[in-house]
């Protein structure tokens, strides 16, 4: 397999992790540090506020690897993380959000 094509299968190897969490200055920095800490690349974030604004929802692209469900589980155990869910790299919540990046 050449390099282009190598690349290719990486790029398409990604997962979008949606983390429910406790809305207070600091949460989206302890989230992003773990996976910082442990070199994991995030490739894209995004972050609002949910119902009354006590929660918000953090959308993670990720690339997928074998470390993924350990990383998951280990932001399952930060105190903010109320909850957190895997889908696939075609989750609309991305997919649709790079409409608004093109030139």
């Amino acid at each position: 397999m050449n390099a282009i094509n190598r690349n290719e299968q990486r790029a398409l190897a990604r997962a979008v992790l949606e983390i429910d969490v406790n809305n207070h200055p600091g949460v989206m920095s302890h989230v992003i540090g773990l996976f910082s800490r442990r070199t994991y690349n995030v490739e894209g974030i995004l972050c609002l506020p949910v119902g009354d604004g006590s929660c918000s929802r953090i959308w993670l692209l990720v690339n997928e690897d074998a470390r993924l469900p350990q990383m998951m589980k280990q932001a399952e155990k930060l105190e903010d993380v109320i909850a957190i869910r895997r889908h696939h790299a075609d989750h609309a919540v991305f997919s649709e959000l790079e409409d608004f990046f093109r030139p």
